[in-house]
């Protein structure tokens, strides 16, 4: 008990903070197991269900191509026949659809999420009621009380969880997300937060030609769970990547080429078939920035940078925009090769994507630890959206992952 200058008794709030950067402490990912359409059979799968096949036959034609050049073998959906046929609205651009798409997926999303974070807190070690807050991010449900409050009754969270929800931040909602959970951890002494990013392309879905093509060869579901912390940790704890800084920067005037809305059909998304060189104009900036924050040096003008000396955790958008990152930063093929497998394996899953590529990473270095190759210790994280907007990342990682 504290008492002021008049001598009243009052209570002396304090928050202590962190002692060290922010770290990844475990990963969980997961994807509905109803429906898994490989890349070659989308378009006919589409059609056939949409009884479109023989009207659109053109259409039908160029969304093959498409797919075929996206990189992508296969995705995962939960949207299936059955749904369909229960719901024909989605069907009929005439009809409003919002309302039967939100019933279906205010169960879905944080369903999902909860397979990822089951991975999540088993690897962790410590049991869910240990986690102090919850950021949730995702497109798909725009209701409340929301997907993070959902998810904190499955995982059977504290009621006194710290909850945010991000949403509509689409592609760049798992970065987002992240350094969001960075701020907490660092400034909440004992804080863990759990991060999940659940999305689904059920609010999406439309009939061909009813939206953006590339969208539609894109996008899959999935779920992305990481749980956040600063030191001191516990004996179960094992940091996978240190989140030295992180840094956020929108291009101006590109609002309109990446966007959603959501209508009484549901939300439509736009995807400009300009974003791969506005990313690559703009990406080394968005580096450097970062990579000043980290090292206390505001006239970092990249001189000294050598990007093939980073691991890269990058957003896999789509395969044009791995290309033009690539091809900008001059980048080794190796070094994006985590993101090209997740893109390849399940397709861009919205925000939740990023969690993948950082779980698909983890792994790659465990593996090649186990063979003695020398590891990088320093590595970036690009996660990019509407706006555009890029979240940007430097990452530490320990040279012996298995070790800590």
């Amino acid at each position: 008990m504290t008492r002021d200058k008049a001598g009243n008794a009052y209570e002396s709030c304090s928050i202590e903070h962190g002692y060290a950067p922010a770290t990844v402490l475990a990963i969980g990912t997961a994807n509905p197991s109803s429906a898994i359409v490989p890349s070659d059979e989308f378009a006919d799968q589409v059609f056939r269900v949409t009884k479109s096949e023989h009207r659109l036959t053109d259409l039908k034609e160029k969304l093959n191509r498409i797919c075929h050049k996206t990189g992508i073998e296969k995705r995962h959906f939960q949207l299936t026949e059955e749904i369909l046929r229960a719901h024909p609205e989605f069907l009929d651009s005439t009809l409003p659809s919002l309302d039967a798409r939100m019933d279906t997926v205010e169960t879905e999303v944080p369903k999902l999420a909860t397979s990822a974070a089951v991975k999540a807190i088993t690897e962790w070690g410590r049991p869910a009621t240990d986690i102090t807050h919850l950021v949730f991010s995702t497109y798909s449900a725009c209701r409340a009380p929301s997907a993070d409050l959902h998810l904190a009754s499955l995982l059977g969270l504290r009621h006194s969880v710290c909850r945010t929800i991000l949403s509509l931040h689409g592609c760049y909602g798992g970065g987002r997300a992240l350094h969001i959970a960075k701020d907490i951890a660092e400034n909440n002494h004992g804080a863990r937060v759990l991060v999940a990013c659940s999305e689904t392309t059920l609010p999406c879905f439309s009939m061909p030609g009813g939206c953006n093509l590339v969208g539609d060869a894109l996008f899959g579901d999935g779920a992305g769970v990481m749980i956040v912390g600063a030191s001191p940790f516990t004996i179960s704890e094992r940091s996978l990547f240190e989140m030295v800084s992180a840094t956020q920067r929108t291009m101006p005037g590109t609002e309109h080429a990446l966007g959603m809305q959501v209508t009484g059909r549901g939300i439509d998304f736009h995807v400009g078939v300009q974003v791969p060189k506005l990313l690559g104009d703009n990406v080394e900036r968005c580096l450097l920035d970062a990579l000043a924050l980290a090292f206390g040096n505001d006239d970092h003008d990249g001189n000294n940078v050598t990007w093939n000396d980073l691991f890269w955790a990058v957003h896999p958008g789509g395969r044009p925009i791995l290309d033009k990152i690539e091809t900008v930063l001059k980048l080794e093929p190796d070094k994006l090769a985590a993101s090209r497998h997740v893109l390849r394996e399940y397709g861009n899953m919205s925000g939740a994507t990023i969690v993948f590529v950082l779980d698909e990473l983890r792994r790659r270095r465990e593996e090649e630890a186990d063979h003695d190759h020398q590891l990088q210790e320093w590595g970036a994280m690009l996660a990019f959206g509407p706006g555009i907007t890029v979240e940007t990342m430097v990452l530490h990682g320990p040279r012996n992952p298995k070790a800590n």
